[in-house]
């Protein structure tokens, strides 16, 4: 069943499209016409004009008026419909076509903005949007490929290297392990983009439980217990003794083994990694802080798209879908994700979620 859009006043229309003006002028107009009219009926009683002439006259009169304003309200249809409706109709051909360059400019200004010049506008930002999701599309179909291919090459090139018998059992046993490797990671990246695909198309439907999400934490960190020990990096956690939230426990533990990954691979060795937890009677508040290379504004925009990779340096050791991941999760359960950092300071990832209870 089709939703019925009712009309709304909307804030930016500054004037109606048949305004005072084209009002008073058509007024004035026809005033002016009505008087001429008075004349000709009066005008028999002062001179010798016969009825016939005086027919002719009225009706030549009434003619002439009914095209004046024939094509009067005709130019009113033309200046304030029919031009701007072909406009637009010419410029949505373009973008059916697949162009989502087309841009229609507004007629009036903004001070003078009417319903067509508001239409114009949101037409405009339907097409922008349009042409970002198609350029996404692209870029996600060519990340995938790049993505999918760099593994298969790897496992392709040393599959082919180990048929050399003669080569020593050590560089073999190298060799299977950059295999397995490249086979893990594209594990993961097939997961990941199953279930970001899912996440976004809602085939995804979460199974909200009450659970202690501090559990969860402690659980998640000591799963990179010996990555921060490798590392040599201060691990520390200040989370509550129990925090109970209503949520689905699989996917926020892909939020948390996100953020503790990301924060232990961008730290150097002898750096710092923060967990810690809050809560309140509303929302619980976990924030995962590290001492690493930090980001800039630019990357900050990007953080959270689709095989997005700020610091390439370590483009090897993941495919740039976990933040993406990570925060359309936190959308679905309705929380937020935020991201606080500067080059060389190191970055913050907070994230809020109603508790819900």
């Amino acid at each position: 069943m089709r939703d019925k859009i009712h009309y709304e006043q909307d804030e930016r229309v500054k004037r109606k499209n048949i305004g005072l003006r084209e009002f008073a002028i058509t007024f004035v107009v026809m005033v002016f016409l009505v008087g001429i009219q008075t004349g000709l009926l009066v005008l028999p009683a002062f001179n010798a004009l016969n009825s016939i002439a005086q027919i002719i006259i009225i009706m030549s009169y009434w003619a002439i008026v009914a095209f004046l304003f024939s094509f009067l309200t005709n130019w009113q249809i033309r200046q304030n419909y029919d031009k701007p409706m072909r406009k637009l109709g010419s410029a949505a051909k373009k973008v059916a076509q697949g162009d989502f360059s087309v841009y229609v400019e507004p007629i009036h200004t903004a001070d003078k903005y009417d319903y067509i010049d508001v239409m114009f506008m949101d037409f405009n930002t339907m097409v922008q949007e349009l042409g970002s999701i198609e350029t996404l599309k692209n870029d996600f179909v060519s990340n995938v490929s790049h993505e999918i291919k760099t593994p298969l090459a790897v496992i392709r090139n040393y599959t082919m290297a180990l048929r050399n018998k003669k080569l020593p059992l050590e560089t073999q046993e190298a060799y299977m392990d950059t295999i397995i490797s490249a086979t893990d990671n594209l594990t993961a990246l097939v997961t990941n983009i199953l279930k970001l695909n899912k996440l976004e198309n809602q085939e995804i439907e979460s199974v909200a439980e009450p659970y202690d999400v501090c559990d969860q934490l402690c659980q998640c960190a000591l799963q990179f217990e010996s990555l921060w020990e490798g590392k040599e990096i201060t691990f520390q956690a200040d989370i509550e003794d129990k925090a109970t939230i209503n949520a689905d426990r699989n996917m926020l533990e892909i939020v948390w083994n996100n953020l503790l990954s990301n924060a232990l691979k961008f730290t150097p060795p002898g750096g710092e990694v923060m967990l810690s937890q809050t809560s309140d009677d509303e929302v619980i508040t976990v924030s995962v802080s590290d001492t690493g290379c930090g980001m800039d504004a630019e990357t900050l925009k990007h953080i959270f798209d689709k095989f997005y990779q700020g610091d390439t340096s370590h483009s090897g050791e993941g495919n740039g879908l976990g933040l993406a991941l990570a925060h359309r999760v936190i959308e679905k359960v309705g929380g937020t994700l935020s991201v606080a950092s500067q080059p060389g300071k190191g970055s913050t990832f907070t994230v809020t979620i109603p508790i819900r209870l």
